[in-house]
């Protein structure tokens, strides 16, 4: 017969005991067991501790010998438990982390948790909670584009060496256009928001024509060059740099970022600029139109003021831009370039490293 572990108390314990056995602002389960250390101590046995108390025998075994071995703050917290049995096994749980990464369901690009669930033989909220757990989302997808320019990190270390360390007596002026905004007017009203609604819009709308906004951002102030034309040609894109140069200080080099697209390149805008010696143009690589900044400032654009907006007409569209471009050289600061080219390069050879090991699907 197992005999129960003598107890034995400091005085300090005794009165710390017997302030918890009271009840005062104590727990009732850490009253309990203070009544059974106390009896303990006191030479009654388990059994009768369990009759006095209104509790098992067991239950004063364990906090008898709890308490023996790591006194007060044995008592105190409670035991550790072991966690739930799993509901399913861990070669449920491989098979659908294998499928999942590994295999497509017929007639679907990828797994839903009704089809995975089916194809296992579990519960969808079971492939929900084992999906979770792996961090894994094929519902969700990412777009991604790695530059195959042979001169990327010659052009990398052009465009951000600009924009870290940009020339004196020069301006830096990130260029592009926005082509084909359009001016779109809703077919109904729109509902404005309320307490506990919000905005509503009408998903069908009229066309009412399109403009192209050619915008040069000077990086280091965040002002804004602006204008809408009807067309995106090399006449329009002359026209646009005939605009920089009446609109900057004549003194002061030119170095503007652009992207590969043909209109900068075009012979007659090569004459012009040959023309005009402070132009220097720095092109970014190919699909790395995240390098110009004026993108970033495009994207408020779009997200302030026109994928929301109602525009009747053209005219009406071009009039809230420019009203844009106002309040933004009005309130805006210069953008700064975080990121070094050093990190860039690095990032874009573990991506071309992951392409190259990474079968074709």
């Amino acid at each position: 017969m197992k005999v129960a572990l003598p107890i034995s108390l400091s005085e300090e314990e005794r009165q710390t005991l017997t302030a918890w056995s009271r009840g005062r602002s104590t727990p009732a389960r850490l009253v309990l067991r203070a009544k059974i250390i106390l009896a303990a101590a006191a030479g009654v046995l388990n059994k009768d501790i369990a009759q006095q108390c209104g509790t098992s025998k067991p239950t004063v075994a364990r906090w008898r010998t709890r308490f023996a071995k790591l006194r007060l703050a044995g008592i105190e917290r409670d035991a550790s438990r072991p966690g739930r049995t799993p509901a399913i096994s861990g070669k449920v749980v491989e098979e659908i982390l294998r499928k999942t990464t590994q295999e497509k369901p017929s007639g679907a690009t990828h797994w839903s948790t009704r089809t995975m669930a089916q194809e296992v033989g579990v519960s969808k909220a079971t492939v929900q909670r084992v999906w979770s757990s792996h961090g894994l989302k094929p519902h969700l997808l990412k777009t991604f584009q790695v530059s195959n320019d042979p001169q990327f990190a010659e052009k990398l270390w052009d465009v951000v060496g600009l924009y870290l360390n940009p020339p004196e007596h020069a301006l830096v002026l990130s260029c592009d256009e926005k082509s084909q905004i359009q001016a779109l007017d809703r077919t109904q009203k729109s509902l404005p928001m309320v307490p506990g609604r919000c905005g509503t819009l009408t998903h069908d709308y009229m066309r009412h024509g399109t403009t192209t906004l050619f915008a040069a951002l000077n990086v280091a102030e965040g002002v804004v060059i602006g204008e809408c034309m009807p067309r995106h040609r090399h006449q329009e894109w002359i026209k646009f740099l005939k605009r920089i140069d009446a609109a900057t200080d004549p003194s002061l080099d030119l170095h503007l970022i652009v992207d590969n697209y043909a209109t900068h390149k075009h012979p007659k805008v090569r004459r012009w600029l040959a023309r005009h010696p402070r132009f220097h143009m720095h092109f970014t690589p190919t699909s790395s139109s995240w390098m110009n900044l004026v993108e970033r400032w495009f994207r408020d654009l779009t997200d302030k003021r026109l994928r929301r907006g109602t525009f009747r007409s053209v005219p009406q569209l071009i009039q809230a831009i420019e009203d844009y471009i106002d309040h933004h050289n009005n309130t805006g600061k210069g953008f700064q370039w975080t990121a070094k080219a050093e990190a860039i390069l690095e990032k874009v050879r573990r991506a071309r490293a992951t392409l190259d090991k990474t079968p074709s699907v």
